[in-house]
């Protein structure tokens, strides 16, 4: 099994919103360079149509999405984004079961993008990556390409930094996976992407005081947190 790839950064000021009503546009209307938003809705608009929202605010754009699956409309609709060229180039990452669970599907995803766009694996990760020479903005998303009538959440913020890692994460993938390869195995090799490490460690050891509650595990109060050198 691969070993965990993680990104550590300070917490940024987020705008969170609920979206009873609405659209994408709507609730993405005061996002900026350097902003978060975090966002709830209620199935009035897909992440295609955030996508839509996002290039309306960076123009021309390289656009990755790692779904669990996709539907044919929002293929098409991503398809016709590239003809008019608003995407400027689109990768896809998708789970190694899509071939077998919407054949017909995949075939629109192959047809409209090309099988050199497209890499499968076990995956159950959302996200969508716009860049360009402006923009670094990553989504992290409950939602599948697809129609959403459910309770649906997403989190659009810009940093270099954090698109950077995403991107990288998105080469490993390509570079370990080739084309067409949907065998199910649980081998990847990421070890071309860097791990972030995080800003503060903890020193573990004998508890001093306190009462040993269970088995390995103590009340000690707070820890203490040692900056890495």
């Amino acid at each position: 099994m691969p070993e965990a790839k993680s990104f550590t950064r300070r917490a940024p000021n987020r705008r969170p919103r609920l979206f009873k009503v609405g659209d994408a546009r709507a609730a993405l209307a005061d996002f900026d360079r350097g902003c978060e938003t975090t966002c709830y809705t209620f199935g009035q608009f897909s992440i295609i149509d955030v996508i839509v929202a996002l290039l309306g605010k960076t123009g021309p754009a390289d656009v990755v999405i790692s779904t669990w699956t996709a539907g044919a409309a929002d293929l098409r609709r991503a398809s016709e984004l590239m003809h008019d060229r608003r995407i400027r180039s689109c990768r896809w990452i998708v789970d190694h079961s899509f071939k077998n669970r919407q054949p017909e599907y995949l075939e629109t995803m192959v047809d409209l993008f090309g099988a050199d766009s497209i890499r499968s694996l076990k995956t159950h990760a959302k996200f969508v990556v716009v860049s360009n020479d402006e923009w670094n903005i990553v989504v992290r998303t409950s939602m599948n390409l697809n129609e959403n009538r459910r309770l649906e959440n997403f989190d659009v913020v810009d940093d270099e930094a954090f698109c950077r890692w995403h991107l990288d994460l998105t080469e490993g993938v390509f570079a370990d996976r080739a084309a067409g390869d949907w065998v199910d195995r649980d081998d990847l090799d990421l070890s071309g992407v860097a791990d972030t490490p995080p800003e503060y460690t903890c020193e573990v050891g004998r508890a001093s005081f306190g009462r040993v509650y269970e088995k390995g595990v103590a009340s000690v109060g707070p820890v203490r947190p040692i900056r890495r050198a």
